[in-house]
């Protein structure tokens, strides 16, 4: 068993949300008011749905 406090972990999933979240309060920070969902889709690389796109699936929780 290793007990070496200092191995690094690299989890890339959580790298990537901490760069995105990153970008939003980047945004955030030089807004004059709160981001609009279409500022937010730009800022975070979302590109908007055509109309040939389906909807996507709903997940019913009950």
């Amino acid at each position: 068993m290793d007990t070496n406090p200092c191995v690094p972990l690299h989890d890339a999933v959580a790298l990537a949300e901490i760069d995105l979240y990153t970008d939003v309060l980047a945004a955030v920070s030089e807004a004059d008011a709160p981001l609009t969902t279409e500022e937010l889709d730009r800022v975070l690389g979302v590109r908007p749905r055509t109309t040939a796109s389906p909807a996507p699936a709903r997940v019913s929780l009950a």
